[in-house]
């Protein structure tokens, strides 16, 4: 096969000096004998003058280098591209990288990709928007929210951000409506998970697949906020599998189970965030999964 590749950088994800990235790709490329070239993607969006790139240059592979946000809007718009993609992970979480298993360290990410072996990939769609790995209402949206407002971002950020949260956080009534059942749940988040990650190795749904057809559901329901952290690291750990869902309902701090497609009502109101960026919420949310959307090139 014969490939072409884009780099594709954004200018602002995470807190790594993108040139150093692009001197290391220029030396990892060389002598490789594939076509690359470096395109710099934009705050709107609009990715229309890549698609005529992909179609005019023969381009096989887009490679992104920056975050999960960054991610999220490329492969939206290229996802139905007869490309594949890669990821070099310079964003402040890089959660669908991790739970790839694609390498923190770029030299070795760039190894990965001149490697090019690539696997599907699922991701779903929330009211019609697109998200490619952990998106949610509540608690850790409202942190996505108060993140995504300051100059500095990284992890030291968002465990500040997760903290003051986290002792002003009171519970939002949800309904949560599957195929054959519903019920009512006070929960101070709801995580709808296609991968296993929060970002920077936080696994909050450690059963999730990136291609099995399913989204991993994590309730955190109302409890006593002093329990609150070690019911999460309880399930952080994989130690709290839901059997029957209606019997676990009234017994434990936080539900876990899978399926392809649900519907939240937020009667509330709670904050909304896709794949770690903010957006804006929703009386109900209607999430199902796309299987096998996208050719992620992963070890």
């Amino acid at each position: 096969m014969n490939r072409k590749i884009n780099f594709l950088v954004n200018p602002v994800s995470g807190n790594t000096k993108k040139d150093e990235i692009l001197r290391m790709v220029h030396l990892e490329m060389q002598g490789k004998d594939i076509p690359f070239e470096f395109i710099f993607t934009n705050a709107s969006g609009d990715y229309d003058y890549i698609k005529e790139n992909i179609e005019k240059e023969g381009i096989t592979d887009i490679v992104m280098i920056g975050g999960d946000g960054t991610v999220n809007q490329v492969v939206n718009a290229l996802r139905n591209m007869p490309i594949r993609f890669g990821i070099i992970p310079v964003g402040s979480g890089n959660g669908l990288a991790l739970a790839a298993g694609i390498p923190r360290k770029p030299q070795d990410a760039i190894q990965l990709i001149i490697a090019g072996e690539s696997k599907p990939v699922d991701a779903f769609l929330i009211n019609q928007q697109f998200s490619c790995m952990l998106s949610g209402v509540g608690f850790d949206a409202q942190v996505a929210h108060d993140f995504a407002s300051k100059a500095s971002r990284g992890l030291m950020t968002y465990t500040q951000q997760s903290l003051i949260n986290y002792f002003k956080a009171s519970p939002y009534q949800f309904e949560i409506v599957l195929e054959n059942f519903s019920f009512f749940t006070d929960a101070y988040f709801i995580s709808v998970a296609n991968s296993n990650q929060f970002g920077n190795n936080v696994t909050i749904a450690p059963k999730a697949s990136l291609n099995d057809g399913l989204l991993d559901i994590v309730v955190v329901q109302k409890m006593n906020k002093a329990k609150m952290p070690f019911a999460v690291l309880k399930q952080i750990r994989g130690n709290n599998k839901l059997t029957e869902l209606v019997e676990n309902l009234s017994k434990n701090n936080i539900l876990y189970f899978q399926t392809d497609s649900l519907t939240i009502r937020n009667n509330k109101l709670a904050p909304f965030h896709i794949d770690g960026e903010p957006h804006e919420t929703a009386a109900e949310f209607k999430i199902n999964i796309i299987p096998n959307c996208f050719q992620l090139i992963q070890p």
